[in-house]
């Protein structure tokens, strides 16, 4: 077993990363999915030998936390004894229903392969830094928009034909645009970018490239740009909550991770009652969900019914897909905020004011592990106290704070701020921007 990785690697299961919890792990399995009852054993395992947390991440990763160097190391062993295979290198990144999505624009798997097959052959992997990533995206159900890439290909139909839209460094909204290109042509230039990130060092970005090393290692002309094609904001229709139509008459259950965690024996559980009713395979998601494939549309329900008994989310309105949430305490030794209870007390009294505008984020220390960009609201703990940062991260400085525990109702003060002001056909997100910094903050704070 390696070393335990430094804060900002990616925790793969032989390089575990040290958080306020003990070691994490991240797992993404190479089929894209895990049979029903491998995913059971990976609960058990995570349950004996980690803190019994198992959480989805934004990207659609596996997440096992509480690990020690020990078993951490025994974990890995149990994981290649279920037959887990998981991928490594460079993450090439496909939504997880490609190929099967009757609403994709186009099926992704070959191109990513190519991009995949490409690197290990160059021998990137280990010239480009832990964060560097691509996605291949196809279109259809599962938005990858708001997942952040060095290197973005998105599918567009234009005149009975597929082209490949190529940006770099960023969201889809915040990417550079390059241009439109044939599958072959985005291969290769996927490529030549990635080996102009590798001349940067491990620490070199897609970000970092200026014009002049884009034109010279891509042959991408500057006078080629093109506006991408996706530029709207993810919302509450994006997660893949619900039962939905495949490919061959079949059908898929989402079903959402509260805050993106829960109890591994919740999660073995669910899994059980899949096993129960036939599904086939379980794919972890985007916006931390959990894909059901091969079940009954009359399975799918029943199934939606248990998870919701168990307290999954399972339905897309449901208030609790816009807060975003780490451990917090008593999980956590960094955090100072019991997150996942505020979020909870949030979500259940101020419905209207997660109205799917903006996300709120509610970190238990400065890290801010569990939503790393700026957030419209940011709830954050430190030794003393809570504050409130308004249109920035964990890691700024609150203009004031709350004792801790005023934190929950210093927010529902806010919500209640942002309910009585908000106009006729006004978002949230909008309301909050109007009212500014200060009077947000002095609500929260009872100034």
């Amino acid at each position: 077993m390696n070393a335990a990785r430094r804060r900002g690697a990616c925790p793969a299961l032989t390089a575990p990363m040290q958080t306020g919890d003990g070691l994490l792990v991240r797992l993404n399995p190479v089929a894209g999915g895990l049979a029903s009852k491998a995913l059971i054993g990976l609960c058990e395992s995570a349950s004996r030998h980690g803190n019994g947390i198992m959480e989805v991440t934004a990207r659609g990763s596996i997440q096992i936390r509480g690990l020690t160097a020990t078993s951490a190391a025994v974990l890995a062993a149990e994981v290649n004894a279920l037959g887990i295979a998981v991928r490594t290198g460079v993450p090439v990144e496909t939504g997880p229903l490609a190929g099967l999505d009757l609403s994709e624009t186009a099926d992704p798997r070959a191109l990513a392969e190519a991009i995949r097959a490409a690197i290990y052959e160059a021998g990137l992997a280990g010239k480009l830094g832990p964060k560097v990533s691509v996605v291949v995206d196809g279109g259809g159900l599962i938005s990858l928009d708001a997942i952040l890439a060095d290197v973005r290909l998105v599918a567009v139909r234009r005149d009975g034909s597929v082209s490949w839209h190529l940006s770099i460094g960023g969201t889809a909204t915040t990417a550079r645009p390059l241009g439109l290109f044939d599958e072959a042509r985005a291969s290769d230039l996927t490529m030549a970018i990635l080996k102009a990130i590798a001349t940067l060092g491990r620490e070199g970005r897609a970000r970092d490239l200026d014009t002049e090393q884009l034109t010279e290692r891509s042959a991408v002309a500057p006078e080629g740009v093109i506006e991408s094609p996706s530029e709207k904001p993810l919302s509450s229709d994006s997660f893949p909550i619900g039962i939905f139509p495949l490919t061959n008459s079949a059908e898929v259950l989402g079903i959402a991770l509260p805050f993106g965690s829960m109890p591994a024996q919740a999660i073995a559980r669910l899994a059980a009652e899949a096993v129960a009713r036939g599904a086939s395979e379980i794919r972890p998601s985007p916006q931390r969900t959990l894909l059901f494939l091969g079940l009954t549309r009359q399975a799918g329900a029943e199934l939606r019914q248990a998870a919701g008994a168990l307290g999954f989310v399972t339905e897309a309105s449901d208030p609790r897909t816009h807060i975003a949430a780490c451990p917090g305490t008593p999980a956590c030794a960094s955090g100072h905020l019991s997150t996942r209870g505020i979020a909870e007390t949030i979500a259940a009294d101020h419905t209207g004011f997660l109205d799917g505008s903006f996300t709120l984020h509610i970190s238990g220390c400065a890290k801010g592990c569990a939503h790393p960009a700026a957030a419209a609201l940011t709830l954050v703990g430190d030794e003393n106290k809570a504050g409130l940062v308004v249109d920035g991260t964990a890691k700024a400085l609150p203009p004031r704070y709350s004792p801790r525990y005023e934190a929950a109702r210093g927010l529902g003060r806010v919500a209640a701020l942002a309910g009585g002001a908000r106009r006729d056909n006004e978002t949230v997100a909008a309301c909050l921007a109007r009212l500014g910094e200060t009077a947000i903050t002095q609500a929260f704070a009872r100034e």
